[in-house]
């Protein structure tokens, strides 16, 4: 059987994880092409919720085998604790759900430094990185200096290597005023995490290939969102990888002709955390009702850095380039649940920009921080949209709302959710 790829069609955060949950229901492999353990997926099952960063929303169902791509950058020790993490709730993770692969980067502790450094060093020009040391790993992978998993094979030289690595990153961050990594605590700990990640190592590009030949549907894992991509991005306020379609293809090592759906997941409203423009930012009251209070897991704050995210109306601008850039098959709705209350509801469907109107982004974020939304508005609603579960179930003008947006993204809709676990989800017929 074929591939589905699933994109975040934002700037990330836009409930990926629950929505793999759903699509690995239907699928037999899941596997992350992008990113590190600075991606946060939330899945809700009764009453657990399993946080994950690295390994793939499929691994909360019993007969999904999980893969781990050679796009990802990998922190074996955080690797290891989110396993434990995982077997302790009662997950099953062995040699025959999990894969590794052994042309994925290693995120080292030394990156880890580099990457406060650099931050600290912007000042208030600071990208707003997780600080997980993404962005140096990425960049010693493709300054072809990167140490890769299937380094971990041999213990022996996996620390040697990592050693090396550790004392020639001390000498930029002693030159540059900061504090040196310990490398031999730090080494003993990663040849421990090494021992125990050792029998997940493969070759996921012929695992993947073999399952697609077998007739296995394979789910393809995205992190981060579009907007968010090397790329295609708002550059430089981007991730260090690639999380749109093409990343899935280069991430895992299979060819596009396996793949038949590309399914873009964007939220009701939009979201983003760290620095850059973002058009639709509402502040004060309005942003405070879409955020949340911090008290629950669904509400607006980082998975993975517990920051608060920067709240707005839903920029189709964006959404369009989204679908434009990945190639969206379809379009998934996530958190229609949150905008229940409100008397209207905005949706930017273009930008003025120096007093002309644009309908799609512009090339360079100096004239994306220019961009004034120009709105369509929606009539809201007031009733409970929890407890939905086919189409008509909705209140007419929430159903009117995810229409429009569906006709104004060119896009089928597939899903909709209308609360934070796994079954509160509104399936269109298609």
């Amino acid at each position: 059987m074929p591939a589905t790829v699933l994109i975040g069609a934002q700037w990330g955060d836009e409930g990926k994880g629950r929505v793999a949950d759903w699509l690995a229901s239907q699928s037999s492999v899941v596997a992350r092409y992008a990113g590190g353990d600075n991606a946060g997926h939330t899945v809700a099952v009764g009453d657990k919720v399993y946080k994950l960063h690295l390994i793939p929303s499929g691994i909360v169902r019993e007969r999904v085998i999980c893969a781990l791509g050679n796009g990802l950058v990998i922190n074996p020790v955080n690797l290891v604790r989110e396993m434990d993490g995982l077997i302790a709730a009662g997950i099953s993770i062995t040699p025959q759900r999990l894969a590794i692969s052994v042309r994925a980067h290693i995120i080292t502790p030394a990156h880890i430094a580099l990457d406060r450094a650099a931050e600290t060093a912007r000042g208030a020009e600071a990208i707003g990185t997780t600080l997980r040391g993404i962005g140096p790993a990425y960049m010693d992978k493709t300054g072809r200096t990167g140490l890769r998993a299937g380094e971990m094979l041999d213990i022996e030289a996996f620390a040697e290597s990592l050693t090396r690595h550790i004392e020639s990153a001390n000498e930029r961050l002693i030159r540059k005023g900061f504090e040196p990594v310990a490398a031999g605590p730090a080494v003993a700990e990663y040849v421990t995490a090494a021992h125990r990640l050792r029998p997940y190592l493969t070759d996921v590009s012929e695992l993947l290939d073999e399952q697609l030949k077998a007739g296995a549907r394979v789910l393809c894992e995205g992190a981060q969102g579009t907007l968010l991509d090397i790329d295609h991005g708002d550059y430089p306020y981007v991730t260090s990888s690639s999380p749109t379609a093409g990343g899935a293809l280069t991430g895992l090592g299979i060819g596009p002709r396996v793949v038949d759906r590309v399914v873009g997941v964007a939220k009701s409203y939009s979201t983003r955390v760290g620095g850059g423009p973002m058009p639709t930012e509402l502040a004060g009251e309005l942003a405070d009702r879409l955020r949340g209070s911090g008290q629950h897991f669904w509400d607006e704050f980082g998975t993975t850095t517990g920051r608060p995210r920067r709240c707005g109306w839903l920029d189709m601008v964006q959404l369009r380039y989204a679908a434009r850039v990945n190639g969206f098959t379809e379009l998934v709705l996530t958190k229609l649940d949150i905008l229940t209350g409100f008397d209207a509801i905005q949706v930017a469907v273009a930008y003025d920009i120096d007093g002309q109107r644009r309908s799609t982004p512009p090339s360079t974020v100096r004239e994306l921080e220019r961009a004034q939304p120009i709105y369509e508005t929606f009539t809201g609603w007031q009733e409970d949209v929890q407890s939905a579960r086919q189409p008509d179930g909705l209140p007419s003008a929430a159903r009117a709302y995810v229409e429009g947006i569906s006709a104004l993204a060119g896009l089928p809709l597939t899903a909709v959710s209308v609360g934070p676990e796994r079954d509160q989800l509104v399936v269109f017929p298609g």
